[in-house]
């Protein structure tokens, strides 16, 4: 199962696309009426639904550990500057005060 998507990277729409066509596929299984090939269909249904959740727990992980770098980076930045970081909030809420004001009136 991993040999199918340590190769390619996908993104989070494409395995949207792909969750949605095994679940295609499963609606059109139980459609059918039972047959010789139901066992292999279901092993086949089976195989992309791990392969579905393994890259779906690749990405969260991803996600997390981009997350946290971001987080400690920006840490660290605020702490070496604490200054410029508070001059920069505070334009910042400036800007965003500025313009909802305009806007509410």
């Amino acid at each position: 199962m991993k040999n199918q998507t340590a190769t390619t990277a996908k993104t989070p729409k494409e395995l949207l696309n792909d969750l949605h066509a095994l679940v295609a596929d499963a609606e059109k299984m139980m459609g059918d009426s039972l047959s010789e090939h139901t066992g292999d269909a279901i092993g086949a249904l089976r195989e992309r639904f791990d392969a579905a959740q393994e890259r779906l727990g690749e990405l969260y992980t991803g996600a997390r550990q981009k997350v946290a770098a971001g987080a400690k980076y920006t840490d660290e930045s605020i702490r070496e500057n604490p200054y410029q970081s508070m001059a920069i909030a505070a334009g910042v809420g400036l800007l965003v005060g500025v313009l909802i004001g305009r806007r509410n009136q």
